[in-house]
């Protein structure tokens, strides 16, 4: 299982399409474009930022179980980053204390009734896209969502200049699968066919070095 982790406008959905082609395997997509939540989330976040994060909950694991069964399956944003995105909102003023400790009692608990046996609890490779705050700006202002839109909610900026903060804090402290780095900056793999290639190198030669890792581990567990 291949996870895309990023903040938004890194290419996530982008990547996710172009690697399970790749892999010839299947792409889980963040429920984004049909979320009923989002649009009232951005008109009144404080109201219903607690909302949004257990609806993206539910759908992220139903995903992870469901992406489980396929090899090679690719997440776009999944239920391993979540809680970063439900924190900052709550640092933000807009989750209480009490909703924070649901939260959190929910996800542990979610995760823990996973079979050990059925569902892998945590990724094979975790894919982090990094952009910088102002790649993040004119791709959130290039795809025109007008929920999305600084212009629209001045607020946003400080949102966007937090999260991308965040986000790269929370890449160097994960530590729950291999992982690997993206810089979507130098390489723009979603209007650059060089690019794209490359990217695409750079990821099979992560799985080929896990996969020797693995096979060498086997070996000597078998001796």
């Amino acid at each position: 299982m291949i996870v895309i982790a990023g903040t938004i406008g890194a290419g996530k959905t982008s990547l996710a399409t172009l690697l399970a082609k790749h892999l010839n395997s299947k792409a889980f997509y963040e429920s984004v474009d049909n979320n009923p939540v989002l649009p009232y989330f951005y008109k009144d976040p404080q109201k219903y930022a607690f909302l949004l994060q257990i609806y993206f909950l539910n759908k992220r694991l139903a995903q992870l179980k469901a992406a489980d069964k396929i090899q090679n399956s690719v997440i776009d944003r999944s239920i391993f980053e979540d809680s970063l995105l439900f924190h900052l909102n709550a640092d933000l003023g807009r989750a209480t204390d009490t909703e924070v400790a649901v939260y959190d009692s929910l996800l542990e608990n979610m995760l823990q009734e996973l079979p050990q046996q059925s569902y892998h609890k945590k990724p094979g490779l975790l894919i982090h896209i990094n952009i910088s705050f102002d790649t993040m700006l004119k791709r959130i202002a290039k795809r025109n969502r007008p929920y999305e839109q600084i212009a629209q909610d001045p607020s946003l900026y400080h949102y966007y200049q937090e999260l991308n903060h965040r986000y790269s804090k929370w890449y160097q402290d994960y530590d729950e699968s291999p992982k690997l780095q993206i810089n979507g900056d130098q390489l723009d793999f979603v209007n650059d066919d060089l690019a794209h290639k490359r990217v695409l190198n750079i990821i099979d030669q992560k799985i080929s070095q896990l996969h020797q890792i693995t096979n060498i581990a086997s070996g000597n567990q078998r001796r």
